[in-house]
């Protein structure tokens, strides 16, 4: 009876609006109180679940990520991005995309993705004839790469929750996040057909030259990041360190970016890894007394009783995620869930960085969503539009994403193919 009056004071807190965090530790402490155990255990519970060297890999992601958007390198992505692709049908919406996936191995977080880059796609397209809405679906939806192609905020909590590689992790992103790229441009390029978008002149050699030549010391960070990884020179978190140095470097390089504004950059980030650090941790408190009241086992034994079919367990839990998305962030999603999941998971012999990549995406998608998808209201401020007329120009992309999550639960080897090459 106390565990349920406490995950319904947690829901209840939810419903009003009262942050998630702030939430789940209210509904923690009247567990303890009614149990009888010392509230001590609580602050001892989130030292204990942030004290993990792996974990500081999020900070430091999350700061490269503010300095890359900060030192004038989307610039030069968006540029590259349209000398490639930007001669295809609905040119400047493929930019969008392959400026994500090449975005995405630097800053490993949905949220500076769109902001980032949809501030200079989304004026663009304008400019171009596009409709806004369209354009800010298109950036809107490209943003969900960005934590799947490594490196990924989200993979290394996921790792540290679930005690998986992060690396292992890293690499299994790389096949999921390309495959989702492509269908977005399925997307693009059959929408603008229908809407007789424009597209640029194809870019000539010298151009392509041009363009690249700018964008190379950007478009290295990814094969540092990961290349460096694999080789076993740093681990996912010096790794992020690295890209931290090379970021400051970049944007001294450019010129873009000055002493006060790092200054600025660093007091946003801190904010913003205050708040996932108290998310992580007051979690890591809930999880603690669900894992004592069994509550893994009895949903494991629960699941059982409906079914022992493996894929249609997977699908169920697939879309429970996909509606906890709408109303949650991706890290309170995975720190509440995966435990939760573990038990059953380990039963049904799912390997875990198959999963990781399945709650990922699914956690992504839920970034894009209504009503509480940060994403959107990110791209809904950028725009300058409604959320109610994205969403709609979203729906035809949010179909593609959901078709991808389903591919990849359906054929796990999408994701575990190079981890298993590259890492056995």
């Amino acid at each position: 009876m106390t565990v349920i009056l406490a995950c319904l004071i947690i829901a209840l807190l939810m419903l009003l609006s009262v942050p998630i965090a702030f939430s789940i530790g209210l509904g923690s402490v009247y567990y303890f109180l009614a149990s009888g155990k010392p509230l001590m255990m609580i602050p001892q519970k989130m030292f204990t679940t942030v004290d993990n060297f792996t974990l500081l890999a999020v900070p430091l992601f999350i700061l490269a990520g503010n300095i890359m958007n900060t030192g004038g390198i989307t610039k030069r992505l968006f540029n590259f991005a349209r000398t490639c692709v930007g001669h295809i049908t609905g040119g400047l919406g493929h930019v969008c995309v392959l400026a994500s996936i090449i975005f995405a191995g630097m800053s490993g977080s949905a949220t500076a993705d769109a902001v980032g880059l949809g501030s200079i796609e989304i004026p663009a397209m304008e400019r171009e004839g596009y409709d806004k809405a369209f354009s800010s679906a298109i950036v809107l939806g490209a943003s969900t790469i960005g934590p799947i192609i490594p490196p990924s905020i989200i993979m290394v909590i996921y790792a540290v929750v679930a005690g998986v590689s992060v690396g292992a992790l890293f690499v299994a992103g790389i096949i999921p996040g390309l495959i989702m790229g492509v269908g977005l441009m399925v997307g693009v390029y059959i929408i603008s057909k229908k809407r007789k978008y424009p597209s640029y002149p194809r870019a000539t050699f010298r151009q392509l030259l041009i363009a690249t030549r700018d964008a190379f010391p950007v478009l290295l960070t990814p094969v540092i990041i990961i290349g460096g990884i694999y080789t076993g020179y740093f681990t996912p978190t010096e790794a992020a360190m690295i890209a931290v140095v090379y970021a400051v470097i970049l944007g001294f390089f450019y010129g873009e970016i000055s002493f006060r504004a790092i200054w600025q950059i660093l007091r946003e980030t801190s904010v913003t890894v205050g708040v996932i650090m108290f998310i992580i941790g007051i979690t890591g408190a809930f999880a603690w007394w669900l894992s004592l009241e069994k509550i893994p086992l009895l949903f494991t034994e629960y699941i059982y009783s409906l079914t022992h079919d493996r894929m249609l367990i997977l699908l169920m839990i697939n879309l429970i995620i996909l509606v906890e998305g709408c109303f949650l962030d991706a890290t309170p999603i995975v720190l509440i869930m995966v435990p939760i999941l573990m038990p059953l998971l380990k039963t049904l012999n799912v390997d875990m960085v198959y999963f990781g990549i399945l709650i990922s995406v699914n956690t992504m998608i839920g970034l894009t969503t209504p009503p509480v998808g940060v994403c959107l209201y990110g791209v809904s401020a950028i725009a300058k539009l409604p959320m109610e007329r994205i969403v709609r120009a979203y729906i035809p992309f949010l179909t593609i994403l959901i078709v991808v999550l389903f591919l990849l639960q359906v054929f796990p080897q999408l994701s575990l193919f190079l981890p298993n090459l590259l890492f056995k």
